[in-house]
């Protein structure tokens, strides 16, 4: 019985410090959205990101296109 209450409180105390782990994290949302401040990977995401996709899709048709130029089949 002494197992089962000590689980049932650890719960309840894991639960009351997620709630507020989660109100915070609403709280934080909500002044940003109040200040028009919203981070940059909300908008399509970061641009350092994007460019080395970029950069690895270029490399990637730079192999395709030497490897036509030389013959091979891909």
């Amino acid at each position: 019985m002494l197992i089962a209450l000590s689980a049932v409180l650890a719960l309840s105390i894991l639960a009351g410090a997620a709630l507020m782990m989660w109100q915070g994290w609403l709280a934080l949302k909500l002044r940003e959205l109040e200040t028009g401040r919203i981070a940059p990977e909300h908008f399509g995401g970061s641009r350092e990101g994007a460019a080395r996709i970029e950069i690895a899709d270029l490399k990637e048709r730079i192999r395709k296109l030497e490897a036509i130029a030389s013959g091979v089949d891909l």
